[in-house]
Order: structure tokens, then sequence, then C-alpha cells
């Protein structure tokens, strides 16, 4: 007997590591040796919402952020690559779809589907789930670009985004040293966009790591562009989580289902009893508002005793 159209099929189990136990087994047995030692454990992907420009400047969306989702590599390999490529087979039939916010959002292109209420609801809810079941690390900073225009603290070097990754990557820093990682590269993935901007992104980027940034250390990050259709999970991931921490700011009494979920990935002060609290200038830095600040905080980030939760 044929299906009515509007039924939702689930082909895939969307977690067969539901447990904590089991999604948490994933902490590495052995010591890695000296060649494997080169690289990190984690590995950095990034994304922004809004556009750095500030002449002109979208009335509704007067905001730029950048987002660093931080992934403890193993993690990332085992758990949530599987987890996203079960969710595409399931919606989608096949795995070449790139999950884009916007999109999304929209109902555009290949996400037409959602227009579907009783699909758009299994759609959300599996992606929720996978969001909220996911371990990484968020260190994020939205600028508001009317305020930033209107202080003293713009120059001709500290354009929106360059003020931005030097947070972020302020941010990072804190987390690896926490880790013991700087003695090893994390690499840092982030999405081409032009020519002309990514070599100026390139520059500022190696002016930062060379010691030219707020702690006045060198920093062990090198930067990978990635072409716009790449399907990365990890990128995919970057773009799901950087424009509902621009609408918190925006409209922080609105209901934001996505953020919610967000709150406890930020780095906070206090470890993990205090997830989702006290990450404010910390792993969510607002621009202006901390800029003024140039104490360093010196208190840890996520304390992850047990497996490493990024």
């Amino acid at each position: 007997m044929t299906k009515p159209c509007n039924q939702v099929l689930r082909q895939l189990p969307l977690f067969e590591f539901a447990n904590g136990d089991d999604f948490q087994s994933f902490k590495s047995e052995s010591q890695p040796d000296s060649e494997q030692a080169a690289f990190s454990d984690y590995i950095v992907y990034v994304d922004e919402s809004g556009d750095h420009s500030l002449e002109s400047i979208d009335p509704d969306y007067p905001v730029f952020v950048l987002a660093f989702g931080i992934f403890h590599k193993r993690h990332y390999a085992e758990k949530i690559v599987p987890a996203i490529e079960k969710f595409k087979f399931n919606n989608f039939g096949h795995d070449l779809i790139v999950l884009h916010e916007h999109e999304i959002r929209k109902k555009k292109n290949a996400f037409t589907l959602l227009n579907n209420q009783s699909l758009n609801k299994v759609f959300l809810d599996d992606l929720s789930q996978i969001m909220q079941s996911s371990n990484f690390i968020l260190a994020a900073c939205v600028i508001d670009k009317i305020k930033l225009q209107n202080s003293d603290i713009l120059t001709e070097e500290n354009n929106p985004y360059h003020l931005a990754l030097g947070f972020c990557l302020e941010g990072l820093y804190d987390f690896l040293s926490e880790k013991n990682q700087l003695e090893r590269k994390t690499h840092i993935l982030v999405e081409c966009r032009g020519k002309k901007e990514d070599k100026a992104l390139e520059l500022e980027f190696r002016r930062m790591i060379d010691g030219n940034n707020r702690k006045n250390v060198p920093l062990p990050f090198d930067i990978v562009f990635v072409d716009k259709q790449a399907n990365s999970t990890g990128l995919q991931f970057a773009d799901l989580v950087a424009r509902p921490i621009g609408i918190n700011y925006l409209r922080p009494t609105q209901s934001n289902r996505a953020f919610d979920i967000l709150r406890e990935k930020f780095m906070c002060r206090g470890g993990r009893d205090c997830l989702g609290q006290d990450y404010e200038g910390y792993g969510l830095k607002i621009i202006p508002k901390n800029i003024i600040s140039k104490k360093l905080v010196s208190k840890k980030a996520k304390s992850l005793q047990e497996p490493p939760e990024a």
C-alpha cells in the first residue's frame, strides 16, 4: 500500500550512541607518538553572520558575528560526522546536501521540502538533537556595528572582522592552554570569501599569530581556506550557530531555540558545573561592550576532567 506523501519515514536511527556513557567513551586510551603529536587533538571551524562592512549597515541586522566551533578530533570523526551523515540520508536520501542556515530558514533550494509542516518539525527536532548531544566548545564575538561606529576604538586596522578574530583567537588560546595543547599546531578552517578578502584575512591572521595580539605571545595556529562548496560537517556546524548568536544579542527576549542549545556550549568560567552561566565576556565577547577592558581573564574555561567535551 502506498504511504501518504506527508508521512515521515525514518530509515536510520539518529543516534545509536544516545546514552551518555557510550557518547563520552571516545577518550583516547594511549598517548600519541612524537610524530602524531605535531598536531593538536582539536580542530576549529569558523563561520560568520552578517557582513563586516561599516559603509552600509542593515538596520534589521546591524551586527557582525564570528563563531569558532572547537571540536575534539576523535569525537568529531566518530560521533558528530556519522550523526550528520545519518541525518542527511534520513531527510534527503543522500549525503551531498550542504546545510546552510540561510537556506534552511528561508526553505530555499534543497530545503523547499521544509514547507511541509510535519517534515519541517522532524527536520528541526532531529537537527536540534544533534546539536544538543554533540560536544563542542564555542568561542564567539558579536560586533555591534552602530555602536562601533560611534566609539573611539575603531581604527583603520581594527575593522570588525579583525577585532572579532583577535578576541576569538584569544579565547582559543585560553582553551588550548588548559588542555596542554599549545606545543602542537591547531588548524583553523574558514570558508573562502574571495581572493582579495582571503588575502587580507590571511595577512591579519599571520600578524596575530606572530605575536601581535593582546597576549603578546606567538599562537600555534594555522589557517586553512575551504571552498564554499565543500561538504564539511564542521563548517556546517559553524554556519548553523553564528546567526542565532546575533539574533539573541539583538532580541534577547525573543524565543530562540537554537541559542538555548548553544548557551551550554560557550567557554565559561567555573567549569562543567557552570555550563550556560558566566560565559559573557569570556566565551562570548560583545564589542564595543567588552573591548574597553584590557584585563585578561585568568580563570579556566570548562574544566573537563573526564573525556574531552570538545
